[in-house]
């Protein structure tokens, strides 16, 4: 039933979200450009005086291979599903949108089956593949650092939850406007990233793609 989706989320609304960044004792064992990976979002976030629009730049579809069109695709999934409990203030307001993300629904229970999911992905993703240069194009590596990104800003609205966390009145309305701002950019950007990259395209995200192209050789 469609009211799973809203139980899944509720029964981990309070679970602490493992994230790369939220110990500082782990940035220096890590690698430099990741230590700096936050920072870079960050300033990229506050100092783009010209927010550019959501664009997908052609690579000539003949070039990119299919294999390289799906693993790029998959890559979407992965800010959204760690992100997904934004979206419960939408879900209990719009209840059509539980019937959109119901084929979600088994990805959703196996990411958040343990805190440490996310986490370990985050390790795989950026070690194994935007790291790896010789095993993956340039086009599979610059999604994949383009969703890592995204999801690292998933720390911002995490810390403001948890910094004010407020009952009522007009600070719950604006952290239910927050919370459901962050939920639809998640749903545009795996909406547009997939299907850009499923057509060969380079999709670039606000802000995002700025700091992924630096962390790319």
């Amino acid at each position: 039933m469609a009211s799973s989706l809203l139980l899944t989320l509720s029964a981990h609304h309070h679970r602490h979200r493992v994230h790369p960044y939220h110990h500082h004792h782990l940035h220096p064992p890590l690698s430099p450009n990741l230590y700096s990976l936050r920072t870079s979002a960050a300033a990229a976030a506050a100092g783009s005086k010209k927010r550019r629009r959501v664009t997908s730049i052609s690579c000539g579809a003949e070039k990119i291979s299919a294999g390289d069109r799906v693993i790029s695709a998959a890559c979407y999934l992965y800010p959204f599903l760690d992100g997904v409990q934004y979206g419960k203030y939408v879900l209990t307001q719009f209840p059509p949108f539980q019937l959109v993300l119901q084929p979600l629904l088994p990805a959703i229970r196996l990411f958040r089956a343990s805190p440490f999911t996310g986490f370990l992905l985050f390790l795989t993703l950026y070690f194994a593949v935007v790291r790896n240069p010789s095993a993956f194009s340039r086009y599979v590596r610059f999604n994949t650092m383009q969703v890592i990104v995204l999801d690292v800003l998933l720390i911002f609205p995490d810390l403001l939850e948890r910094t004010f966390n407020p009952r009522g009145g007009v600070g719950l309305d604006l952290l239910m406007s927050l919370d459901s701002t962050v939920f639809f950019f998640l749903l545009v950007s795996l909406i547009y990233g997939s299907t850009s990259c499923l057509l060969g395209q380079l999709p670039r995200l606000p802000i995002v793609a700025d700091a992924a192209d630096r962390q790319i050789l």
